[in-house]
C-alpha cells in the first residue's frame, strides 16, 4: 500500500487534491444540483461524484459514464473501481484526507 496523495479544502467550498509530492492535480467543487465536480490542474472537467441511492458515492467520468463508488470504512473510506474491485482507500489526516492505493 503506497501513500498517492492528498486533498484538502480550500477557501471557497473546493476541495484541492494533490499527488505524493505536494504538487497540486485537481480539484473539486460542489455541484449546481449537489454532489461534486472534479477538474484537472488545467480547469478541465474530469467527471463528477453523486450521493449513492443505498449509501456512498458513486463516481462518473466526464462522459456520464460509472468509473467506481467509494463507501465508508471502519476508519475512514474504500474506494472500488466499476467492477467492485477494491482499489484504494482515503484516511483523515491532519489538514485534509491521505489518498493510498490497494
Amino acid at each position: 500500500m503506497s501513500k498517492k496523495g492528498y486533498s484538502a479544502p480550500g477557501f471557497f467550498g473546493q476541495i484541492n487534491h494533490y499527488d505524493e509530492n505536494g504538487k497540486k492535480i485537481g480539484e473539486s467543487m460542489p455541484g449546481l444540483f449537489g454532489g461534486m465536480n472534479h477538474y484537472d490542474a488545467n480547469g478541465n472537467k474530469t467527471g463528477h461524484s453523486d450521493l449513492g441511492f443505498f449509501g456512498g458515492v458513486n463516481h462518473y467520468d466526464a462522459k456520464g459514464n460509472k468509473t467506481g463508488h467509494s463507501d465508508l470504512g471502519f476508519f475512514g473510506v474504500n474506494h472500488y473501481d466499476k467492477d467492485g474491485n477494491k482499489k484504494g482507500h482515503s484516511d483523515p489526516g491532519f489538514f485534509g484526507w491521505n489518498h493510498y492505493d490497494k
